[in-house]
């Protein structure tokens, strides 16, 4: 049997190859990157140390770099999904190192910023909001503006604006749309958003006495960096859950100056009168007006007109 050795030898010295390694040779040679490699350490690499590794050059040239042969991060052709290679010289050999790409980067970016978002009972649509996305016309405008000169006074989550906004009209025009994308604006300065869905969360807090999880639930919301409380005024408010959840959630956030927003169909003084009556009928002023007053405190109200884009 012939030694392994001497096979190895007649194969490599074999004219076909000679041939296709030269061609790889010119090939891996000619790229720029592994030019720009070879000049960068030209006082150190030496012909014999381009040779033996010719492999590693290889490797590099046939991946992507900066993304350019990869449709998408799930489409990348790169050995490790995600990372570009890069040549390195080690003790005098070429070898790869790995660094994470550039659409690994969005992707991070956007993971990061959706887990900045938390989400009570809004539908998911409502959550890819983007202000992109926001139609315009002559009766949103002072609506888009406003949230403009909010966003343009933030900038991370310790330099917040102490007032949110107070989004009203009907029913359909993209109120909350715009309280997501305005969510999804501050998720991109690292500020932690909480959504909520008012009449959900109304209905859980009452259930949440039951399996005692009422004070930390509230703890929860009331904390939050931007607290964003979507369409008050549709639940069916008791005299409890206006006093001890609303009422409670409204004074810490106050006290502590943090930026609250809320959507209503209500205007300020409907929704006052709304708040007036429990749902036993009893009429309340003084207790409707002191969870307004704590309304008028943390937002700023502006009428969003325009047609309903639901139907």
């Amino acid at each position: 049997m012939e030694p392994i050795s001497e096979t190895l030898k007649r194969v490599v010295n074999a004219p076909a190859f000679s041939e296709r390694y030269s061609e790889m040779r010119k090939e891996v040679l000619a790229h720029p990157g592994v030019q720009k490699f070879l000049e960068d350490h030209s006082d150190e690499i030496d012909a014999p140390t381009i040779d033996r590794g010719l492999h590693k050059l290889y490797e590099y040239i046939d991946q992507s770099h900066d993304c350019n042969k990869c449709p998408s991060l799930d489409g990348c052709i790169n050995h490790l999904k995600g990372f570009e290679p890069n040549l390195v010289l080690e003790r005098g050999t070429i070898g790869i190192s790995y660094t994470q790409c550039r659409l690994k980067d969005v992707n991070d970016n956007k993971r990061h910023a959706s887990s900045l978002i938390h989400s009570m009972y809004m539908p998911k649509e409502v959550m890819q909001a983007t202000l992109s996305g926001f139609e315009l016309d002559d009766s949103r405008m002072e609506a888009f503006r406003t949230v403009g000169e909010f966003l343009d006074q933030a900038t991370g989550p310790d330099n917040l604006p102490e007032k949110g906004l107070y989004l009203y009209g009907q029913f359909g025009i993209g109120k909350s749309y715009l309280l997501s994308a305005v969510a999804n604006e501050l998720a991109d300065i690292n500020v932690k958003t909480v959504l909520v869905f008012v009449p959900e969360f109304m209905r859980e807090m009452k259930q949440a006495i039951g399996d005692q999880t009422l004070q930390e639930k509230v703890d929860y919301v009331k904390k939050a960096d931007v607290l964003m409380l979507d369409d008050i005024g549709a639940e069916a408010m008791s005299s409890w859950t206006r006093d001890e959840v609303l009422g409670t959630i409204l004074h810490y956030r106050m006290s502590e100056k943090l930026p609250t927003f809320m959507s209503s169909n209500f205007s300020y003084s409907e929704l006052e009168y709304h708040l007036t009556y429990s749902q036993r009928g009893e009429k309340e002023d003084l207790k409707a007006a002191r969870i307004m007053e704590r309304i008028r405190a943390l937002t700023t109200p502006v009428m969003l007109d325009g047609r309903n884009r639901r139907n």
